[in-house]
């Protein structure tokens, strides 16, 4: 069985994050700001495999509902704005 295009795209985005990931914590040496990167991203995907095996309609909507306020959490929450401030800060994430 081939993988829903969100399971697809969720997968693509964790890849990306992990290259974020690798790039902040060499470029900045923090590690917790990583981590936390790299634990939002993947459990995206996460929440996208328990989305295919929902037992109804209710519970197919709140599963995807918990996996888009993650990405929610990750895109506009603490972790971006402070990459944000420190990119802004001193031009390189240093």
């Amino acid at each position: 069985m081939s993988k829903s295009i969100l399971q697809q795209k969720s997968y693509a985005f964790a890849l990306r994050l992990a290259k974020l990931h690798d790039f902040i914590f060499r470029e900045t040496n923090t590690f917790a700001l990583a981590n936390q990167i790299i634990r939002s991203g993947t459990s995206i995907g996460a929440n996208v495999m328990e989305v295919t095996q929902a037992e109804s309609r209710a519970d197919f909507i709140q599963k995807l509902s918990i996996s888009n306020k993650k990405h929610l959490k990750l895109n506009t929450g603490c972790v971006c704005r402070v990459i944000r401030e420190k990119s802004r800060g001193k031009g390189r994430l240093r």
